[in-house]
């Protein structure tokens, strides 16, 4: 494999219980958890312990059916990562955020806070929303279109940093766009690292033009080490067209884990956290995923080619356009029949990577995609979230650090400063090559 300088760059994406609607059912759970402080703060000094960079809280401003869906509630981020922080010293915190349905100036107060408080160890993870149940939530019947959506994004991010330049600069914004008319300056000290992190997760075109003009992280989607490539490459180019630096952004795909202690453990692992699971699950996710009601699908039979052919009107599709284009190579890559494709999902990933096996095996996938030039890390999201990252941080971890992929204690004390220390951009001239 070819070399790098420096490490990879991990963190934990919190899905509040972990990614598979059964992960409620493990034994170490009681039936609050999920608002639990307690809970909160194991999982956070658990990351720490392993010198992880960051811990991502979604926000979906929406209620959604407990008996389908994996985490149906939702703690709101700043609020549960400002508890989190006075708990722990190092470990980033990142809060998901909708430019769709908050104020910029109200926002920018609110994450400032949280990188005040916490010492600088605060990002925003910049999201438009999407679909109808978190708009019929602020009185609309949808969401805004997708241009639309960011749009409003653009300017609502550069509202954002403006206020938090004039924290540190004392001088007032004045702004009057499309969207907002701001006028004023945020008195929120800033924090050790000036202003929190940007990420951005989102994989349309405007969502990737915005990575590379405003995101010093990417959270994004891949399936495959040639599409990750093709997307790390393109959103370091929009960054120096942008005029900055391609290692002023970093790109962290998702990455769901089961581990097992063998490879046949971690599928029998796998293969009873899915079927202890709703049975609708799976379709009912694909669905919203591709834009397509799947169970109308023949399930013994490939999918049909007008899905995959005919792109949907991205305007009004309410999925994610990049968990779709992830979904949709693989499914070309393969050729599998609906019924095959479900079955792979469990151990191939669906949107997000999956990786079913042992630590070692984790730790050989990890190498290759970095190697590669795919990755600058990974956003771990274990599919039960407590003890998948307990066996991420004691076993996966050492093994990073015995291969000189992983530090072995914190060189800096922001979450800034984490992803300045990691390592430098792959060259964006890195030959493709064929995923495993």
């Amino acid at each position: 494999m070819s070399a790098r300088d420096g490490h990879v760059i991990l963190g934990v994406n919190a899905l509040v219980l972990g990614y598979l609607p059964a992960s409620w059912q493990s034994p170490r759970l009681h039936a609050h958890s999920f608002v639990d402080p307690d809970y909160w703060t194991r999982i956070a000094q658990t990351a720490e312990r392993g010198t992880l960079d960051a811990l991502f809280l979604a926000d979906i401003p929406a209620l959604y059916d407990p008996a389908y869906d994996a985490n149906p509630a939702h703690l709101e981020p700043t609020v549960n990562w400002a508890h989190v922080a006075a708990y722990t010293e190092h470990i980033g915190l990142v809060a998901t955020a909708s430019t769709t349905f908050n104020d910029p100036a109200e926002l920018a107060e609110r994450l400032a806070t949280l990188d005040y408080v916490s010492g600088g160890r605060a990002a925003w993870n910049i999201v438009t929303s999407r679909g109808p149940a978190p708009a019929r939530n602020f009185g609309l019947p949808d969401v805004p279109l997708r241009d639309d959506r960011y749009e409003r994004a653009s300017e609502f991010v550069d509202v954002v940093t403006g206020l938090w330049d004039s924290a540190r600069t004392g001088r007032s914004v004045v702004h009057h766009g499309e969207h907002f008319d701001v006028a004023g300056r945020l008195r929120t000290p800033p924090s050790p690292q000036g202003a929190p992190v940007l990420f951005q997760a989102g994989g349309s075109a405007k969502g990737r033009a915005l990575a590379g003009r405003v995101a010093e992280g990417v959270f994004a989607a891949e399936l495959t080490l040639d599409g990750a490539i093709e997307h790390y490459r393109q959103v370091k180019r929009l960054a120096v067209a942008a005029g900055r630096s391609p290692d002023a952004v970093k790109i962290v795909p998702g990455l769901l884990t089961t581990l097992g202690s063998t490879h046949a453990e971690a599928v029998r692992r796998s293969d009873d956290l899915h079927d202890a699971g709703p049975p609708s699950y799976s379709v009912r996710w694909l669905s919203g995923a591709i834009g397509v009601d799947a169970s109308t699908f023949d399930l013994d039979a490939p999918f049909p080619r007008e899905v995959l052919d005919a792109p949907p009107d991205l305007q009004h599709f309410t999925g994610s356009v990049g968990f779709r284009e992830s979904i949709v190579a693989q499914i070309r890559r393969t050729d599998p029949t609906v019924r095959e494709y479900l079955r792979q999902s469990r151990y191939l990933g669906s949107g997000h990577t999956g990786f079913v096996g042992t630590p070692e095996e984790l730790a050989d996938r990890i190498e290759e995609w970095f190697a590669a030039g795919g990755v600058d890390g990974f956003n771990l999201q274990p599919d039960v979230l407590l003890d998948g990252l307990e066996v991420i941080v004691d076993e996966v971890i050492p093994i990073l650090r015995r291969r000189g992929l992983y530090r072995h204690e914190y060189a800096t004390s922001t979450l800034r400063g984490h992803l300045s220390a990691a390592a430098p951009s792959a060259p964006l001239h890195t030959p493709a090559r064929a995923s495993a």
